[in-house]
């Protein structure tokens, strides 16, 4: 969410953005909105200021001057009371707007319309040649018994997955790495529920517009989070924290779940898009300040670059345009691994500094050295989601009797054995 007086003042700026975004937003609308709510409020003050200046003067007042008095003071009160529910009603209006509104993205980032319009920075790592007829995760999968696709299928619904045997571990040894190399950075680990309230999906920019890729328990009024950033976001709303507790940085474990509506029959092969996954992801509060704000987004950024080069698998570092970015986003990028069957790098990494877009709607603040009270920067990035991260894993390093070599980062969360599958 912007600042109403940012937004007033920097008109044109954010209906660039909203151009940009393609959110579908009247910008004059919300301006408009916002002057009639502002009328209401001042209407309402001097009808106060009456009330209360009426009020005053009873004291002294003659008895031929009190009747009038009174009437007086009954009939503001009355205004006042159908003033009242009419300012609401505009607020309520506005604020319905607002949080449509698009946060401003910075000034060097890509235009563009979609993701192919994403801008490549770098490369890391070359794609492996076989010498031998490769195969694609699934075939892999199959041969060596490590998953149960139609049975899960015909219980759970279609594009859910139960892994087996050494992949189950294996993506226990995954998830395991990612806990333990945020630890050693200096995150605080975490693990936190897959239920929020309404008001956490707000608070990150998932609603209002995102409801359809939500599922929703109505008997509990809970909704299944598709990402540990929401919860975590609202872990410290209403806090006002301390300058000397920032930078905060997170490493938060939690199941996921999203309805990936409107993918019917796109990238649903495999592990490739299902309906339930785990994740580790990075999450940080930072001080309101844009410097501070992009070094953290660069320090998220490498850690799951390292992350994937212990994995040892080739990656691309791409930055997100803005059509293709979100709402929230001040900066964003993707890192995506290589994947052979596909011949293309697929998205496994997503990194994004919000600036205080989040935090205003989710109330997060500190109070600087100063002693001003200012909203805090929040940035995320994924450090793993499993089962996607797999799909490289496994088609990156099979080798020719279908076994699977383990990198040597993961090899002492798997046993010490350097290759699994193939018997």
């Amino acid at each position: 969410m912007l600042d109403i007086k940012y937004i007033r003042e920097n008109a044109d700026l954010v209906k660039k953005a909203i151009q940009l975004k393609k959110v579908n937003l009247n910008l004059d609308e919300l301006l408009q909105l916002d002057q009639q709510s502002l009328d209401y409020k001042r209407k309402l003050q001097l009808l106060q200021e009456e009330k209360n200046s009426n009020a005053k003067k009873m004291p002294k007042a003659t008895p031929e001057e009190r009747p009038g008095l009174i009437e007086r003071g009954r009939a503001i009160s009355q205004e006042i009371s159908k003033l009242e529910p009419e300012a609401q009603a505009k607020d309520e209006e506005l604020k319905k707007l607002l949080w449509l509104t698009p946060m401003v993205p910075a000034s060097d980032a890509p235009i563009g319309k979609d993701d192919s319009e994403n801008v490549e920075r770098k490369k890391v790592g070359n794609p492996p040649e076989f010498s031998f007829a490769f195969k694609d995760h699934v075939d892999v999968i199959l041969k060596n018994q490590w998953a149960e696709f139609e049975k899960m299928a015909a219980v759970s619904g279609s594009r859910m997955i139960a892994l087996k045997n050494e992949l189950a571990l294996y993506e226990f040894a995954v998830l395991r790495f990612a806990l333990d190399y945020l630890a050693k950075k200096g995150s605080t680990i975490i693990t936190v529920p897959a239920m929020v309230r309404e008001a956490a999906l707000y608070g990150t920019g998932h609603f209002p517009a995102g409801r359809d890729q939500v599922y929703f328990l109505p008997e509990d009024d809970l909704y299944l989070s598709g990402t540990a950033e929401v919860p975590l976001t609202s872990l410290h709303s209403g806090e006002i924290l301390t300058d000397a507790q920032l930078p905060m940085r997170y490493g938060a474990f939690s199941p996921c779940f999203r309805r990936e509506a409107g993918s019917a029959g796109k990238d649903v092969r495999g592990l490739m898009r299902v309906h339930q996954f785990n994740k580790v992801e990075q999450f940080a509060f930072c001080r309101n300040d844009p410097d501070e704000s992009s070094h953290w987004h660069a320090e998220l950024l490498k850690t799951s670059e390292e992350i994937c080069q212990a994995f040892e698998l080739p990656y691309r570092v791409i930055e997100v345009c803005t059509g293709d970015m979100g709402m929230g986003k001040f900066r964003m990028h993707d890192i995506e691994c290589w994947v052979p069957s596909e011949k293309k790098y697929r998205e496994t990494h997503s990194c994004s500094s919000l600036h205080d877009w989040q935090a205003r709607r989710a109330n997060l603040r500190y109070r600087d050295k100063e002693d001003k009270v200012k909203f805090i920067h929040t940035l995320n990035n994924t450090a793993v989601a499993t089962p996607r991260i797999l799909i490289s894993l496994l088609e990156n390093h099979q080798l020719e009797n279908g076994a699977v070599h383990v990198p040597k980062a993961l090899q002492p969360y798997m046993g010490g054995v350097d290759r699994i599958g193939g018997k």
